[in-house]
């Protein structure tokens, strides 16, 4: 296949849905709704709803019955971007290749664009299509299991308390598995979902989701300690200057690549109870973001 054009289409499909989820940027509070779309619609890969398209085409279902949950999950990660930024979280400057929410705006705003954010994304599960085997409560569980004190918000406290502390391997494994693989992994079960899978299959791109996220991550803690700001389009080198606890810090640059390497090996063997051609875009979604420079 070739992703190139398979991420091109993928993300505009992605963009135009966000675009008409959202309220529009005149809508009143005028100022609440332009900071939701500044945040949200200009720019990002959109990796996780295009890899949530992915497992419903895996599993043999309909892009636009996918969509509304692919969205929804994105909403949920630009708000988690959006509070992570501000001075009292990590305090970045620089997100997706442009000044961050809270720079623009000020940080109230940029809390109010967050919660709307992460609100709107309910909304938007709400009017997505039941299927046979999961209902809309199934569904929007999904999701606020994802984004809430077990998971997601989970993986933030932990990461904030472990700053300028030394972590032991299985602390830092819990912050990544929850601030970030989380979130992933709802991403492709949801897809999942939205094509009816059978529980072998929805077990399968659970534990698919689970290895790549967490590699996911690893990958962004060496990209931070070896790419510049301008090609990650965030602030470079700001783990380290806030002492985050990452995999390169804990066990060093080339362990993290090997570890990478055979979380996404995992992640790949997970996938055998589908066809090659079903899974052939998470493949290749796999192996692109291992080998990805930003």
């Amino acid at each position: 296949m070739n992703l190139k054009t398979y991420l091109i289409t993928r993300q505009k499909l992605i963009d135009r849905a966000l675009d008409r989820y959202l309220p529009r940027a005149n809508t009143k509070p005028v100022t609440l709704h332009k900071v939701m779309r500044y945040s949200l619609i200009a720019g990002g890969k959109r990796l996780r709803p295009i890899l949530g398209i992915a497992a419903a085409e895996a599993c043999r279902g309909n892009i636009d019955d996918a969509l509304p949950l692919a969205c929804a999950l994105e909403c949920i990660h630009t708000y988690s971007l959006v509070h992570d930024d501000l001075p009292s979280m990590d305090n970045d400057d620089f997100r997706r290749g442009r000044p961050t929410c809270h720079k623009v705006f000020g940080d109230g705003i940029a809390v109010l664009a967050g919660d709307a954010l992460l609100t709107v994304a309910f909304e938007i599960v709400s009017k997505a299509k039941p299927t046979l085997s999961y209902d809309i409560s199934t569904l929007l569980r999904e999701i606020a299991v994802a984004a809430g004190s077990q998971k997601l918000i989970a993986g933030q406290v932990a990461d904030l308390e472990a700053e300028g502390k030394k972590v032991k391997r299985d602390q830092l494994q819990f912050i990544h598995e929850n601030k970030t693989a989380a979130i992933l992994r709802s991403s492709v079960r949801l897809g999942a979902m939205s094509a009816n899978a059978d529980a072998r299959k929805l077990s399968a791109i659970t534990r698919f989701g689970q290895r790549l996220g967490l590699a996911f991550q690893i990958i962004d803690d060496i990209l931070d300690v070896t790419q510049t700001s301008e090609i990650l389009g965030k602030s470079a080198g700001k783990d380290v200057v806030a002492r985050k606890a990452t995999y390169p810090a804990v066990i060093g640059l080339e362990k993290s690549r090997d570890e990478a390497r055979r979380l996404t090996r995992q992640a790949h063997n997970a996938l055998s109870v589908f066809s090659s051609s079903d899974a052939e875009p998470l493949h290749a979604l796999a192996n692109y973001l291992l080998e990805r420079e930003y």
